[in-house]
């Protein structure tokens, strides 16, 4: 057996062990089904090739001549075929042209016309050229310049420094070492050269292998479990036949089996680890799509509540609007049961009207509509106004209330850059709130300005019913109220506070609350910065 004849029984076997594990490692997968059709041409021309040079008569060169030109005559067509779908091009007509091509050209191999019979050349049998044999180098050389040309152009396109730039390089690299060492072998009937390059051959199996396991051509982890375990089982069986004495041939066998069974479960486990990837992969996109049409379903839901609370402020205002006319007097005189009637009328409307406007709020901060109009304004004084506007309320509740700044003198300034409608509703939910959880004793408020920190705090103390220490970290969420909340007022819809918190988080503020549970009372607090 000569070197030429051992370098080709490699390049079969490598090839065809490759394309078997690419195929298993996904059938249905298009580029592993080029990729197979590829080397089982390229174990073919191989093997014809080592039939040639090992046969010792004319006629079984001969026949082995007949397949080694089939295979090479089909293997340009499948390799520009593997390349399309990786670097995943249609080129559909030139498919079609060039496997015509090969089978025209192979049917005509056949004719004496292509080769004329078979003629010893270097120590080994070679194929003697017909007429028309140039064809055939002429034909190779096409699609090697075409596959090569296409090649290098991908690689252009490519960006600098991408995976796909990595991946064609690889290819190129592959595909030059695979025609280049290919075309030597048109040589020796052309121009009585050796055909040195057929050994070159075998770096397009490496670089092929290479391209898989470094730039993820294929699935990595299949592939090259699959390759490692066919390596070991192999030198495994090597070492078996090499055995000359039975304790020797015992051992190489126990070893190959427990190789064997070890290969096994390693590829099984490598697949089953793949294919749990590929089904969380797969769980991860749908959650991410189900997530987009949630978020979609979501802002659908708050261009409804901002259209809906829009069509009801106008009647609620009107409700609310007449309803204080007729107990103003301005309608005439009301009897006591029609004056009741009424004030339920107007407190229902009016405690309506909060809702709504806590909805429409809350539709407009989930929009990014809420608009903000920021201007220096005096906080202390509109404080004052605030417990004007609920002083009917705090006298109505009985309790002792009370407002101080610190410091305390009228000359100090309290000017805050602030939305004047925003800001004053949050003072206004605030004292609300505790005014409506807070059954009897006191409430504190006060404005602390803190001059070194250029901060103000504005605070509400209360002895309510205070807040219970599992509720206090979401009890600015939306729809969250203490437990104890309802027996004292059943209207409260939990918005209140999540409309503070956002609206003075725009004001590039905080909020919080401190409580020492329920029943022992609450404070509220607001820090802004103060207006440089």
């Amino acid at each position: 057996m000569n070197l030429f004849s051992v370098s080709s029984l490699i390049l079969c076997f490598s090839s065809i062990i490759f394309g078997l594990i690419v195929y298993r490692s996904d059938r249905k997968n298009k580029i592993n089904r080029a990729w197979f059709f590829s080397s089982i041409s390229f174990s073919l021309w191989s093997l014809g090739l080592a039939g040639v040079t090992l046969s010792s008569n004319i006629e079984t060169a001969l026949l082995w001549q007949y397949l080694l030109d089939i295979a090479a005559i089909f293997l340009p067509p499948l390799s520009l075929l593997l390349i399309l779908e990786l670097l995943h091009l249609r080129g559909m007509k030139t498919r079609y042209f060039s496997f015509i091509a090969a089978l025209l050209l192979s049917i005509f191999s056949f004719s004496h016309l292509f080769k004329d019979g078979m003629k010893m050349l270097y120590d080994f049998y070679w194929v003697n050229p017909g007429n028309y044999y140039i064809i055939f180098p002429i034909y190779f050389v096409i699609f090697a310049v075409m596959t090569l040309g296409l090649l290098v152009q991908q690689y252009i396109k490519a960006p600098r420094g991408s995976l796909v730039r990595f991946q064609v390089r690889n290819i190129l690299i592959a595909s030059t070492f695979a025609y280049f060492g290919g075309v030597t072998n048109f040589f020796p009937q052309l121009f009585s050269v050796y055909p040195f390059g057929n050994y070159l051959v075998i770096f397009y199996i490496v670089f092929m292998v290479y391209g898989v396991l470094k730039y993820k051509m294929l699935n990595v982890k299949v592939v090259s479990a699959q390759i490692f375990s066919t390596a070991l089982v192999l030198i495994s069986l090597f070492n078996l036949l090499k055995s000359s004495e039975l304790i020797d041939w015992l051992l190489n066998f126990l070893i190959l089996v427990l190789m064997a069974i070890f290969s096994l479960f390693l590829i099984r486990s490598v697949i089953k680890e793949v294919n749990q990837r590929e089904h969380i992969e797969k769980l991860a996109k749908d959650l991410t799509d189900a997530n987009t049409r949630l978020k979609e379903l979501d802002k659908q839901k708050s261009e409804f509540v901002s259209f809906a609370t829009h069509q009801l402020r106008a009647p609620l205002t009107a409700m609310k609007g007449y309803s204080s006319l007729i107990l103003e007097g301005e309608m005439g005189k009301l009897v006591p049961t029609m004056k009741e009637a009424v004030t339920r009328i107007y407190d229902s409307s009016k405690t309506l009207a909060n809702i709504v406007d806590d909805y429409l709020n809350i539709s407009r901060i989930e929009l990014g509509t809420m608009v903000y109009s920021f201007t220096v304004l005096d906080l202390r004084a509109m404080v004052k106004d605030v417990i004007a506007e609920l002083k009917p309320n705090i006298e109505k509740t009985g309790l002792k209330f009370s407002f101080m700044t610190v410091p305390s003198g009228e000359n100090e300034h309290f000017d805050v850059k602030a939305d004047r409608d925003k800001l004053k509703q949050v003072i206004a939910n605030l004292i609300d709130n505790s005014l409506k959880y807070t059954p009897s004793g006191s409430i504190e408020v006060a404005l602390t300005k803190n001059a070194e920190l250029h901060k103000i705090i504005f605070s509400v103390k209360d002895t309510g019913v205070g807040v219970s220490p599992e509720v206090m970290p979401k009890l600015f969420a939306k729809f969250v109220r203490a437990n104890n909340a309802n027996k004292q007022n059943i209207y409260g819809t939990g918005l209140g506070l999540f409309v503070v918190k956002e609206i003075v988080t725009s004001h590039k503020g905080r909020v919080w609350a401190e409580s020492k549970g329920e029943g022992k009372g609450s404070t509220f607090f607001m820090e802004i910065d103060t207006a440089i």
